[in-house]
């Protein structure tokens, strides 16, 4: 871990990005809970494993950044890494019903890549869900070696929702056809499905959890100055507001993680 990062975590004061960063390099991942209709990060593996959730409470566990392919000083083994994770969630005492990958599973988007990430994540014996990040979209058909493996079941370019326990996860993806400056777009077809995705929901759903990849929103829906960043905002939450514990979080941002 960078001293930078490693400075920041002992003060308390690393963004979210460095904790998932500092997450992916310690081989480890994000323990979640649900408490009354709100997510609510019970801790890394380790620390769930030493203070498990109460009986038949309803968990999942967040990986993300395994960038399988990267060989460089700050992890020269980012396999061997997801592998030390696979270990720690297969150890762990309370196992959580799912888990959510929430993208840059290879660094190049390289059929190695993708396989060795296959065959660690797999030992897990587990549903895993999965969003893209921008290293996975990198090779020359813009994604299509990840949808092959990743989106049979998706729309678009991996878009889709899904229930679990009584709650409506939707996963978006902002990766594709990026805006000036490298920020997300969600684009028109998207969310055109968005609005349909939850037209159907009841407006007593415990709660939805809006994932996305890149900047775009924070938890609290405040978007990044750019007009496709607003007009991103203003069609969400139009959709999504009206269910009032609606919950919105960032692929790599969850709502009781705080800015």
């Amino acid at each position: 871990m960078a001293d930078r990062d490693t400075d920041e975590l002992l003060r308390g004061q690393l963004s979210r990005r460095g904790i998932l960063k500092c997450m992916t390099w310690a081989g480890t991942g994000v323990l979640w809970t649900l408490s009354g209709g709100m997510p609510r990060s019970i801790g890394l593996v380790d620390e769930a494993s030493a203070a498990p959730p109460p009986a038949g409470a309803f968990t999942f566990l967040q990986i993300s950044d395994s960038h399988v392919g990267f060989d460089k000083p700050a992890n020269p083994n980012a396999l061997g890494t997801l592998q030390e994770a696979i270990a720690k969630i297969n150890a762990m005492p309370v196992q959580p019903s799912f888990i959510i990958h929430t993208g840059d599973i290879s660094h190049l988007s390289k059929d190695k890549e993708f396989d060795d990430a296959d065959q660690a994540i797999k030992m897990t014996n587990k549903k895993i869900f999965f969003v893209p990040g921008e290293h996975d979209m990198l090779d020359d058909e813009n994604g299509k070696a990840y949808l092959q493996r990743y989106g049979k079941e998706t729309k678009g370019a991996g878009w889709y929702s899904f229930d679990q326990h009584g709650i409506h996860f939707i996963g978006l993806v902002n990766v594709v056809n990026l805006e000036a400056g490298g920020l997300g777009n969600l684009g028109d077809d998207q969310l055109e499905w968005l609005e349909q995705d939850v037209s159907v929901l009841s407006p007593i759903l415990p709660s939805t959890s809006v994932r996305w990849r890149r900047a775009t929103a924070s938890t609290s829906l405040q978007f990044r100055s750019a007009s496709c960043a607003r007009t991103n905002r203003a069609r969400t939450s139009s959709m999504v507001k009206p269910r009032s514990r609606d919950r919105f979080t960032n692929a790599r941002r969850f709502t009781s993680l705080r800015p």
